[in-house]
């Protein structure tokens, strides 16, 4: 019986390319390792058997570089306490009378969670419309190949990314993402996250370290979101007016108005006359502005005159000339 343990690992290494130039792996007899395939969060343990054909009498063995083994039978047993090594393989074998050798790999997946992530946007102050270079660092990853970046603003995916680079050791990496501000991540949070995709036999759900949230402020010019009026405005008086050219900006904008002659300006979004007269008709005319940009509306207002008052006063004057009619005819007819 033949026993290779090697405790180096570029001693593996060479003997393993030995026997890949010697060794057949499409042999339909060859190894079976359980699992077929190992992932390991570094410096856990772990365990994996080989299986060889039961006819196989002689010269078998379990090349390895770290860990114990153990045999019973054709079943080869490894494991290790704290696997600590990066890029290694286990390489199971038999060799037949005939010196004919017959082998299996298995390939190990070390992986290491990222140790931290860092989110950044160039100070977290922008105007809208800006181009704004995002940053996602992820430091000391492996294997870098499996990882993803997501971007996010509150729940909202803003787009991911994925390392070119390869390698079976931890390394560290910085992931960019162009993102063009609006008015709406005004106050939004920000953050990124790196997750390690290994497939079926890796962990389940998947490693995923997340960054700090960071708020942005975004400065955006005003836009109205007061209601609608209808052009012109028209009312009778006595009746209230109320204009209102309400805004949402940042800064918070200011308001000046313009008013016809006899009408009272005010600084508020809302100008409200209690009771109208015919004096207070013409155009009002509202500016919105912030240091971002402004906007202007304008409203016409018509005042009609109310003649119902009028009306009344005649109809009771009619009424008391013909009730003044009657008493006098009365009296005359009453007389004779």
């Amino acid at each position: 019986m033949l026993i290779y343990i090697f405790f180096s690992v570029s001693l593996l290494n060479s003997l393993h390319d030995f026997h890949v130039s010697s060794c057949d792996h499409s042999c339909a007899d060859k190894p079976v390792f359980t699992p077929s395939r190992l992932v390991v969060k570094y410096g856990d343990p772990t365990s994996a058997n080989c299986s060889v054909c039961q006819h196989c009498q002689r010269n078998f063995g379990l090349e390895m570089p770290v860990g114990n083994k153990k045999e019973n039978g054709h079943l080869i047993s490894w494991n290790v306490d704290h696997l600590t090594e990066w890029g290694l393989s286990l390489l199971c074998y038999y060799t037949t009378a005939a010196g004919h050798q017959c082998c299996s790999s298995l390939n190990i997946t070390v992986y290491n969670p990222p140790d931290n992530v860092v989110i950044t946007g160039n100070s977290w102050v922008w105007s809208e419309g800006q181009n704004i270079p995002l940053e996602c660092s992820v430091q000391n990853v492996a294997p870098v190949e499996n990882l993803t970046v997501t971007f996010y603003r509150g729940q909202r995916q803003l787009g991911q990314k994925q390392s070119n680079k390869t390698g079976d050791k931890p390394v560290s990496e910085t992931f960019h993402l162009d993102f063009t501000s609006t008015k709406e991540d005004d106050g939004g949070e920000f953050w990124c996250e790196a997750e390690l995709l290994l497939g079926p036999d890796g962990p389940q759900p998947p490693p995923v370290v997340k960054s700090q949230n960071f708020s942005a402020t975004v400065f955006y010019e005003p836009y109205l979101t007061g209601a609608s009026h209808p052009s012109p405005t028209v009312l009778t008086e006595g009746n209230p007016l109320q204009l209102d050219c309400s805004a949402v900006g940042n800064p918070r904008p200011t308001y000046t108005w313009a008013v016809p002659s006899g009408v009272s300006p005010t600084k508020s979004s809302v100008l409200i006359i209690n009771s109208t007269t015919t004096e207070d008709k013409g155009q009002y005319t509202c500016f919105v502005s912030n240091n971002q940009g402004n906007v202007t509306v304008k409203f016409d207002v018509e005042v009609k005159r109310d003649y119902t008052k009028h009306h009344i006063a005649a109809a009771i004057i009619g009424a008391a000339v013909v009730i003044f009619l009657v008493v006098i005819i009365y009296f005359k007819c009453y007389k004779k």
